[in-house]
């Protein structure tokens, strides 16, 4: 038997039957069928739901778990979560929508991001979501807003911190950034709600994402609740929200481990006798996304094309860099690597071949993936991408070359 690949050893969320995927208990060829059509995104509903189980395993029951809908905002996965997190974190008015339109409450929804419009800033003071504020001049656009509509805003300031979350995949915090307000400008900024008839709710700390080193974690943590108890002491009122970021990977490629999510419970429940004292009305939120979606979802594309070049097999595909820009490494890898990639209706062991999956764009930066090993792929044959179910269709340029956009299920 052929020694496991990168894609088996990540397989485990996803049972097989006979020589077929399955994906929320349906074979991965019976899926395309009820999609009717390639490409195409799948979402476990189950896979989702086990996800936040294991986080509510393993975190304190104090802690408060939201969901950052920039991960996935397909509709269907946001109602799902409705009923499994604690709230909503928002970075856009439409995103705002899709959450206001399930059942969770505005009281615990939350929108942050940089260059929010007037008119979103207004929507999210009429719904009653909180406004996490990026700048002073945010601040000034919700007082105005907020006069106008004759509604309290409410508000709390998102932190630029002078520290980063080490070895993250993508740093939010720490030097020169357009996200948050400096820290040590927070007093100031502090002082002015104090006088303007906002509602300060209290702190968004988010320092960076995709980690998978549980210490690093921590260390970020730790320095979190420090920032949080400095700037409380200027704060007009008791903090009730802290929010201390996310920055939960998944494993995406060889060598890649999963994260231990233990040891930061254990650390949090620490952290949180000391914020009990410190802090004692303020409710601490985790804002996760891609750990809550991301080992949830698969592309498939459909292999339309097979071709030799110069001695290296090509199987073409009907999808590519429009529809999956992460799985292309054209969305932030410094150095291209592979995917988790599988023939979803071969999944049997039998011999391999080495092979480069394109798209179908007229750019060669469309490879799916690169000299991966294989099945012998065929025409008609379906290619699943793995760990495909955050930063997909929205994180793609699905306007490009005009080819139509990939269709989105929950199963």
């Amino acid at each position: 038997m052929s020694k496991p690949s990168h894609s088996a050893a990540v397989l485990h969320a996803f049972p097989v039957e006979g020589d077929e995927l399955l994906i929320g208990g349906v074979p991965i060829t019976r899926l395309a069928e009820r999609v009717g059509q390639t490409p195409f995104y799948a979402y476990d509903r189950q896979k989702i739901s086990a996800s936040v189980a294991h986080l509510r395993e393993h975190l304190p029951k104090e802690i408060h778990l939201h969901y950052a809908i920039k991960a996935n905002p397909m509709p269907a996965v946001v109602q799902h979560l409705a009923g499994l997190v604690d709230g909503f974190d928002l970075a856009s008015g439409g995103e705002m929508r899709i959450a206001l339109d399930t059942t969770m409450s505005p009281e615990h929804i939350s929108f942050a991001g940089p260059g929010k419009s007037r008119r979103e800033i207004a929507g999210a003071i009429a719904a009653g979501v909180t406004l996490n504020l990026e700048s002073e001049t945010e601040l000034d656009t919700t007082v105005q807003e907020g006069e106008r509509l004759g509604i309290q805003p409410k508000v709390a300031v998102r932190v630029n911190p002078d520290f980063e979350l080490k070895s993250s995949g993508m740093k939010m915090g720490g030097g020169p950034k357009p996200f948050g307000i400096d820290a040590e400008q927070v007093p100031t900024v502090l002082a002015r709600i104090g006088k303007l008839g906002v509602k300060f709710q209290g702190f968004h700390i988010f320092s960076g994402s995709q980690n998978l080193r549980p210490e690093a974690i921590i260390e970020a943590q730790e320095k979190t609740f420090e920032l949080a108890y400095r700037l409380s002491a200027d704060a007009p009122t008791p903090v009730r929200k802290l929010n201390i970021g996310g920055g939960f990977g998944i494993p995406y490629f060889p060598g890649d481990e999963p994260l231990d999510i233990k040891p930061i419970g254990d650390r949090l429940s620490e952290l949180l006798i000391e914020k009990a004292k410190r802090l004692p009305e303020a409710h601490v939120i985790i804002e996760l996304g891609r750990y809550l979606i991301g080992e949830a979802g698969i592309y498939v594309c459909k292999i339309i094309d097979r071709k030799i070049s110069r001695g290296q097999v090509f199987l073409i595909t009907d999808g590519g860099l429009h529809q999956h820009l992460a799985a292309t490494g054209n969305l932030g890898q410094i150095v291209r690597k592979n995917y988790p990639v599988v023939i979803g209706n071969k999944m049997r062991d039998r011999e391999k071949e080495s092979a480069r999956i394109a798209g179908c764009l007229c750019t060669p930066l469309d490879i799916l993936a690169d000299k991966v090993e294989l099945p012998k792929g065929a025409i008609n044959d379906l290619v699943v991408i793995l760990q495909s179910g955050a930063y997909g269709p929205t994180a793609s340029p699905t306007a490009f070359l005009s080819h139509p956009a990939p269709k989105e299920i929950l199963v």
